[in-house]
């Protein structure tokens, strides 16, 4: 005991917390009272969900409550209450923590994986609200003047502080002590009767067995059926999907092994499609594919020339022959019909003939 008390006034000498101790009753009843009457705001403190208040709101709602004007006060002045809540914060019932205002940065970069995560949906979002704004001008400037009112409050996070001491400020504490709500007691001693009821099952009335047998009985065969009707609507579906060469789809109880409830499992009773020619599954898939087609043909056409085409499509080079089959010679030249022939080869078949000068000089001459 002596060296307890010696490292207590050595903490006390050098500023350092004494050992946190357990709360008393009159620190647990003011703590449920404080999370009950002073507001608390939720958000997240290392990975974690947590709702923390203000030093001075709870000092202010604190010398309103019982003890501060009941007949034996445990406290009178906001100093006393302010020591109050430092001893209740040593017993680990809250926490001080620290205020971070969020850079505009980091608001950036979640902003941007938001945008990332939610492209698709957006886009079609955007669209109809495009039509709906055209006609709410004036509701659309009033939300603009609130939205940059929001921008202008600073957003700010919670860090753990290194010094833990309560004050009379505005600074966050955290709240640790999370009070077990009734019904969870009640939940837990059902189980604990129930399974030491099963466990003595044989000790039973023998009426009571029998009831219990029938029971179980009944639980079975209701499995069993809901077993017999999945696999009787796949063999009915499969059967209508054959015989009609897959147009006709009809499905017994849709809905029982989709997640729903007990009674909306049982119904409707049944759903039938059709999705042969002229369906609106058809009309749809057609438009699909004339879209498809549409875009293929527009790719094409702004598809660059092949080198081939090119070739093709390219003048004659000067020692070639101009002449093509829809051209006529003039009636100053006289061509053999060879000569035609081989222009319209070169011209079309890229076939030429090799000739001499002199060849050349001699037809000028005559």
């Amino acid at each position: 005991m002596a060296d307890k008390r010696k490292t207590k006034k050595r903490k006390e000498e050098y500023g350092e917390p004494p050992e946190s101790e357990k709360p008393t009753r009159e620190e647990y009843s003011v703590a449920k009272w404080l999370k009950a009457n002073v507001p608390t705001k939720k958000t997240k403190f290392l990975n974690h969900h947590v709702e923390y208040f203000t030093g001075v709101k709870a000092v202010d709602a604190l010398l309103t409550s019982k003890w501060a004007t009941g007949k034996n006060p445990i406290f009178t002045t906001r100093l006393e209450v302010t020591d109050y809540l430092h001893q209740m914060l040593l017993h680990k019932l809250f926490h001080r923590a620290k205020k971070v205002p969020v850079s505009e940065q980091e608001l950036k970069g979640k902003k941007k994986k938001d945008a990332d995560k939610n492209k698709s949906g957006d886009e079609k979002d955007e669209k109809s609200q495009v039509s709906a704004s055209e006609g709410k001008d004036t509701k659309d400037g009033k939300d603009k003047d609130n939205k940059e009112k929001e921008k202008k409050k600073r957003k700010i996070r919670l860090e753990m502080h290194m010094e833990q001491v309560f004050l009379d400020t505005l600074d966050a504490y955290v709240w640790i002590y999370d009070p077990m709500p009734w019904y969870y007691w009640v939940c837990g001693a059902l189980v604990v009767f129930g399974t030491i009821g099963v466990c003595m099952f044989p000790l039973w009335p023998a009426t009571v067995r029998k009831g219990v047998y029938y029971l179980s009985i009944a639980a079975a065969a209701f499995l069993v059926l809901i077993i017999a009707l999945a696999v009787l609507r796949v063999v009915v579906f499969c059967l209508v999907w054959l015989l009609t060469l897959s147009r006709h789809h009809l499905w017994l109880l849709p809905n029982l092994t989709e997640d729903v409830g007990f009674f909306a499992s049982f119904w409707p009773l049944y759903k039938y499609e059709y999705r042969g020619p002229g369906s609106e599954s058809d009309k749809s898939s057609k438009k699909k594919k004339r879209k498809k087609d549409k875009l293929s043909d527009d790719e094409e056409d702004k598809s660059p020339l092949l080198p081939d085409q090119r070739a093709d499509d390219a003048p004659a080079t000067a020692g070639e022959p101009t002449h093509t089959k829809e051209e006529a010679p003039s009636p100053g030249e006289k061509q053999s019909e060879s000569e035609s022939e081989n222009s319209q080869r070169s011209s079309t078949d890229r076939d030429f003939e090799m000739v001499d000068p002199k060849d050349l000089d001699d037809k000028e001459e005559q």
